[in-house]
């Protein structure tokens, strides 16, 4: 039995936690630069007028709907990860308590292994909603299924029908069949527009038509996993619970530039942070890299745009920012080119490996004494007082060209100087 547990419209709810104001008006949160729209409330994403809603789309640039804010009262929210992350760890470590095994799949979604256990699943679907909404402060909908394909289906309906209370399943056959007759094939777990836009052509329109159709048909059209999503429809698991996730391959850390740079110390800077926070990430997985890749590009609608990309090896295998920062400086040397407004640049690692799975080169330049106990100084002194308490000098304490983010929230939970205040009379 597998439990899929996903919270409600989930950095909106973040947001509520800790400003009241936001509570019964409609939210939409921001994608990095305040590009467009990433999260949506309940009210901002209706299509019931009537009801105060606005019809709001995912994915909606905010200049299209930035009219809203006086006309309609919309609350406008930048995205605050910090925020965001803490709030999910806190999620993530409550759930795991219900069930021996959990696997995370996203910051707002987790599957639960049920299998086994002798309970009345219903009741436990309601108890983790109930506790989740208590000891966190954000509601969640929960899915059950004998397939993770089934269980996304049933967190779906519990996320769209009312009448269900957030819970849907487990469900016997006929009404697993019902709740597939209503559900566009599009939304079933693993199809998409791109693939459902071709079943469509073959008459498969409903997650139901999905289950119903000749397997070899679907394996020959598309490829095997959708063939297993039809059998997992039918109640046929097909996808193993993965309680580990597989390591990374690349790491990436990009950013679009609040204001346009145009000279080369304002890059390295900038190129400099974003390399530190991707080494962060590579000491985390507890993995090694030796190739970084890093690129300056223009906006594609200027008059004359301007795009390059510099490939940099490492001589050995490393998790220490010195090295590749030194990297990703020479390689920026080569593409820069003066006389540009750049508009956005970023680092890429890759070719990783484990610390104790690569030959060593006996010619290599000899790796710099008591680097691994630095970096996790570095690290742990930053996640505990804030990211950037320990920095390279090249990163900036305040970046001028950090992006736009002009309706941030506080950091509620991880920073001491931001903590809510109360006046006591």
């Amino acid at each position: 039995m597998f439990i899929l547990v996903d919270c409600d419209h989930f950095y909106c709810s973040c947001e509520r936690l800790f400003d009241p104001t936001l509570r019964n008006v409609p939210v939409v949160a921001l994608s990095n630069s305040d590009g467009c729209v990433v999260s949506r409330c309940p009210i901002a994403k209706s299509k019931d007028t009537a009801r105060g809603g606005l019809g709001i789309k995912m994915g909606a640039p905010f200049f299209e709907i930035k009219h809203l804010m006086k006309s309609h009262g919309l609350r406008v929210v930048s995205s605050n990860y910090v925020l965001y992350q803490e709030i999910s760890n806190r999620v993530m470590r409550l759930l795991a308590t219900y069930t021996p095994r959990q696997s995370i799949y996203s910051i707002d979604e987790c599957w639960l292994d049920a299998g086994g256990m002798n309970t009345c699943y219903e009741t436990l679907g309601r108890k983790i909603q109930a506790d989740v909404k208590k000891q966190i402060g954000i509601g969640v909908g929960v899915g059950f299924g004998t397939t993770k394909t089934l269980a996304k289906a049933a967190n779906r309906a519990a996320k769209t029908y009312r009448k269900t209370g957030g819970v849907v399943g487990p469900l016997d056959d006929v009404r697993r069949d019902r709740l597939l007759s209503l559900m566009p094939v599009e939304d079933v777990w693993g199809v998409g527009r791109k693939l459902s836009a071709q079943m469509n052509l073959m008459g498969i329109k409903t997650a139901l038509d999905l289950q119903q159709f000749d397997l070899k048909t679907l394996r020959r059209s598309f490829n095997v996993n959708v063939e297993k999503t039809a059998l997992e429809l039918s109640g046929v698991s097909c996808f193993r619970f993965e309680e580990s996730v597989d390591p990374k391959q690349t790491i990436a850390s990009t950013r679009s530039f609040g204001e346009r740079v145009t000279t080369l110390e304002g890059l390295r800077e900038a190129v400099a942070t974003y390399v530190s926070r991707a080494c962060v990430k590579l000491r985390s997985e507890g993995q090694l890299a030796s190739c970084l890749q890093v690129f300056i590009q223009t906006s594609r609608f200027d008059d004359h745009p301007y795009s390059r990309t510099a490939i940099c090896g490492l001589e050995v295998p490393s998790a220490d920012t010195r090295d590749f920062v030194a990297a990703a400086l020479a390689g920026l040397q080569r593409i820069y080119v003066p006389g540009y407004r750049y508009a956005k640049a970023g680092i890429v690692l890759s070719q990783f490996c484990s610390p104790h799975s690569y030959q060593s080169d006996l010619f290599a330049p000899t790796p710099r004494r008591n680097a691994d106990a630095l970096m996790n100084v570095i690290d742990q002194v930053n996640a505990r007082y804030g990211r950037g308490s320990l920095r390279l000098a090249l990163e900036p304490p305040v970046a001028q060209w950090a992006m736009k983010r002009d309706y941030l929230s506080a950091s509620f939970t991880t920073d001491f100087n931001q903590l809510k205040s109360v006046k006591c009379q």
